[in-house]
């Protein structure tokens, strides 16, 4: 049996750190993450020690290839059906949760993103993607429709774009998957990003497109050009 946690939560400063740490299994989100992030989130929530989470992934392939579909898989062949279904009854109130979170929900994605994992992240008020972030919902190549709030954030792309990965599941690279999910800033190195976000703040609403962030995020003072 692994003892490696598959999620880890740290404070860093006044930043709560969430990481996904199964970079073996593309950081797929299990029952039992789903569960940690829930209780971590609503702990979080009420301390006011923390005015921040930043969510990130263990390895470089992936941020989360979505939700871990063997597990799921290996269940139903079972028998275990009602054990599947515990899994999508604790999945899609947490991404809710997310979505209305009362702090700022910082999301570095980099490399894939899917499924699952764009409902940790997605959802989140800012989303900071890396060089290599690919975005898709392939549940839907499989005959599922698109969930963890899909059905939200797709209409909401722009023009079509929402629709036509609804209904195909094909992959977005990265500057259509920037574009496609309103990334508030495409970073080149996520690091140092995350090192930032641990000393200092960008405020809610501002958004900065740039190729490369150091640890300073802060808004320009007033009537600076």
């Amino acid at each position: 049996m692994n003892s490696t946690p598959e999620i880890l939560f740290e404070r860093r400063g006044a930043a709560g750190i969430v990481r996904l740490n199964r970079a073996k299994a593309l950081n797929a989100v299990t029952h039992e993450m789903v569960r940690a992030l829930a209780r971590q989130l609503e702990a979080w929530a009420s301390d006011p020690a923390v005015t921040r989470v930043v969510i990130t992934a263990a390895g470089e392939r992936a941020f989360s290839s979505g939700g871990d579909i063997r597990a799921l898989y290996e269940l139903g062949r079972a028998g275990r059906q009602a054990e599947m279904l515990t899994f999508w009854r604790d999945e899609y109130p947490l991404n809710a949760t997310i979505k209305r979170y009362p702090k700022p929900y910082v999301a570095l994605i980099d490399g894939i993103v899917m499924g699952g994992g764009v409902g940790v992240s997605i959802h989140g008020s800012h989303r900071v993607a890396g060089d290599r972030f690919s975005f898709a919902m392939p549940e839907v190549g499989i005959g599922f429709f698109p969930d963890i709030g899909a059905t939200w954030f797709l209409p909401r792309m722009p023009g079509e774009l929402g629709t036509w990965c609804a209904l195909t599941g094909d992959r977005l690279k990265t500057a259509d998957a920037v574009a496609a999910v309103r990334a508030f800033a495409q970073a080149h190195d996520l690091e140092v990003v995350e090192i930032g976000f641990g000393v200092s703040w960008m405020p809610k609403g501002e958004q900065m497109y740039t190729r490369r962030w150091t640890d300073r995020h802060r808004k320009p003072a007033s009537g600076s050009s």
